[in-house]
């Protein structure tokens, strides 16, 4: 390691001396305005789309980075190099369905995706859809949906972009990507590869000495290793027709960190988990001048271990644990649109995917092996009478297994109200369900073949504007929305010793969500551009008292802050970019009840990132050095319950787009 860090230090001297003699070039072009009609597929939607500036800035994160800094969605993290789940709106994560160029990622054992397990280099566009606005993306989003894609380059010829990082905690992040575009093929090699220590210290403020001192640790059994690899090609007939095909690779293997709590010393004891993941989606697309058509299929297979080894006695390691799971799933879908005229447009889909999942504990003998088939038909008409007023309405029917669910209907309308300024009232209303996962059935010990589906009414309504002038642009929209779930699944504990999961009453989640973007153009190269989001988010138990505690009725759910805010600003000049990113989570409770006791209670929170990025443009290409201060306060804080957290960290990245030839190409 100490020579490849000497390596990475002399590259970035050779560098910086040839930074230094570069000529600042500025090139000047005309203005252009560009005016576009709200597309009718938008008709009522709330969605939330990152741009490619976004994605850039945060190429060595994780998607669950991204999210947590640039939306209103909650991250629950369980540390470093730890799984990171996602919450709309105050609900589960398994309420959250997410899509990779439009195949369903969420395992069907456990219903939800481990965003800390995707890396933003591998994802070109973020499309999030809360409430009504997901139906027409995937049932099962009570909450919501988020789609994930990927893109053909767009420059021609050959691109190349290579990224080394290294920061805190003996961390190494290494992103390539090779991309190829012609007049009707196209390919992308995208690479990372990230391995880290993560043995940082940290104050641990649950466990005071006699003296009244709080004793500082480190992170115990952190150690990850991540490698992603995707390749993608692009073809296009001369009839029109495109076809696509992805393939990603995932190869894992991740320590589970020691709670803070864990008295045994480093050594003693041994959490693991590794997994190997193969995702490969191929799609097919025609347009003509009033249709569009399309068809996809795709092939997920996962194998997760996770392993624990224990003191036995002697001062050696022994396995106590070995659980494995093996999750295969295949997906179709064949969609079509039709627009009969301007005012109208009309999309159906069909989809299918088949589940099997095999979990087995090596040591127990607990195992299930079960296979399902799930079928989701989508209707859906847009229909614009008048300039100013678009309706619409998605009709979905699900089934899974043997059942049958009752359709998810959803109403969207939206007005108009001044034109100039893009200034909308917007509404929508739907009807939802998700079913239950494989191992809320069959888990061994504690599935429970008799739950019901949960089913969601969440109606949701806003305003949202824009202006656009020669040297600023600005947006905003105000959205409250009102969610009542029934038959919600818990898991809770028996007096068997394991834990079921239940079918609650009711949960009652409503709340309200800011989102603002400014963008300002200075004179002289300056820009500044800005993004905040605020969300105010209870929710609410209103179970039955006599399946559940009574001390939780009326309670917000764990885990669940009732506000949070994220502001990210950019100042550019010349090339010099400098990025300050701010999170804030208000207190979480990790109990039903909601004790204020300081151990059940989670204090809240605020985290605050800088980035100081130069780009030097020469004749053979682009290069950029990164350098960024995590948690700059210095912040003490926990997202869950025992798991220790990182105090300020660094990292450093340099970034080389070579320049091929005459071809006006640039790097991302």
């Amino acid at each position: 390691m100490d020579i490849k860090k000497w390596l990475l230090a002399g590259v970035f001297s050779l560098f910086a001396v040839a930074a230094a003699a570069q000529e600042m070039r500025e090139v000047k072009i005309d203005e252009v305005e560009v005016n576009a009609r709200r597309k009718l597929s938008e008709v009522g939607v709330t969605r939330t789309s990152l741009d490619s500036a976004v994605l850039r800035d945060n190429v060595t994160s994780s998607m669950a980075d991204l999210l947590a800094q640039n939306t209103t969605i909650f991250i629950k993290s369980y540390g470093r190099g730890s799984m990171a789940s996602a919450s709309f709106r105050g609900t589960a994560p398994s309420h959250t369905q997410v899509l990779w160029n439009g195949m369903k990622l969420n395992s069907p054992m456990l219903g939800m995706v481990d965003f800390s397990m995707i890396p933003s280099y591998f994802i070109d566009g973020v499309d999030i859809c809360p409430g009504a606005s997901s139906v027409n993306v995937s049932g099962g989003g009570l909450g919501g949906a988020i789609a994930l894609s990927t893109r053909p380059p767009e420059e021609p010829g050959w691109g190349l972009r290579f990224i080394q990082g290294y920061g805190s905690f003996d961390t190494w992040d290494e992103f390539l990507r090779v991309d190829y575009a012609g007049e009707r093929f196209q390919s992308t090699t995208r690479f990372s590869y990230t391995v880290s220590e993560n043995d940082f210290p940290y104050i641990d403020y649950q466990d005071p000495t006699l003296e009244g001192t709080y004793p500082r640790k480190r992170n115990r059994n952190g150690r990850y290793r991540d490698l992603h690899a995707m390749q993608e090609i692009y073809w296009q007939t001369r009839k029109g027709d495109r076809f696509g095909a992805a393939v990603w690779f995932v190869s894992s293997k991740r320590g589970i960190p020691m709670l803070n709590i864990d008295q045994r010393e480093s050594g003693r004891a041994r959490n693991e988990q590794t997994e190997s993941t193969l995702r490969a989606v191929a799609s097919w697309n025609r347009v003509r001048s009033n249709a569009k058509f399309g068809a996809k299929a795709g092939w997920i297979y996962t194998n997760s271990i996770y392993t624990f080894e224990g003191d036995n006695g002697n001062e050696a390691l022994m396995e106590m644990q070995h659980a494995q799971s093996i999750v295969k799933s295949g997906f179709a879908e064949a969609d079509a649109s039709w627009f009969p005229n301007e005012k109208w447009m009309i999309e159906g889909s069909l989809s299918a995917q088949l589940h099997s999942a095999y979990n087995r504990e090596r040591y127990t003998k607990t195992h299930y092996d079960k296979m399902r088939a799930e079928l989701s038909l989508l209707a859906q008409a847009k229909y614009r009478p008048w300039e100013r007023l678009g309706i619409g309405a998605d009709v979905r029917w699900e089934s899974y297994g043997r059942h049958v669910c009752a359709p998810v209907p959803a109403g969207f309308v939206e007005v108009i109200l001044w034109p100039r300024y893009n200034l909308l009232l917007k509404a929508s209303v739907t009807r939802n369900l998700r079913f239950p996962t494989l191992n809320d059935l069959y888990f061994q010990p504690g599935g429970n073949p008799d739950l019901k589906s949960e089913k969601g009414y969440t109606w949701d309504g806003g305003i949202e504007w824009s202006v656009r002038k020669r040297w600023f642009d600005f947006s905003a929209d105000f959205t409250a929305y009102n969610s009542h779930i029934r038959d919600w699944i818990l898991w809770l504990p028996t007096a068997r010793g394991f834990w079921t999961p239940v079918n609650v009453n009711k949960v009652h989640s409503y709340g309200v969500e800011l989102r603002g973007k400014l963008a300002l153009r200075f004179g002289k190269g300056w820009t500044l551009d800005l993004n905040a989001n605020w969300s105010w988010t209870p929710s609410i138990n209103y179970g039955d008292k006599k399946s559940w505690s009574d001390e939780s009725i009326g309670k917000q759910l764990p885990y669940i802050p009732r506000y949070s805010s994220n502001v990210v600003g950019r100042l550019g000049w010349r090339g010099f970019s400098f990025v300050y990113k701010y999170v804030y989570y208000s207190e979480r409770f990790t109990t039903t009840s909601n004790d204020t006791d300081v151990i059940t209670r989670l204090g809240s929170y605020y985290m605050s990132d800088i980035i100081l990025e130069k780009l030097f443009r020469f004749g053979f290409g682009d290069l950029s050095v990164k350098f960024c201060v995590y948690n700059l306060y210095d912040e003490a804080y926990v997202s869950v319950l025992s798991r220790p957290m990182p105090g300020r960290n660094y990292g450093v990245a340099l970034s080389i787009a070579p320049r091929w030839g005459s071809k006006n190409h640039r790097s991302e």
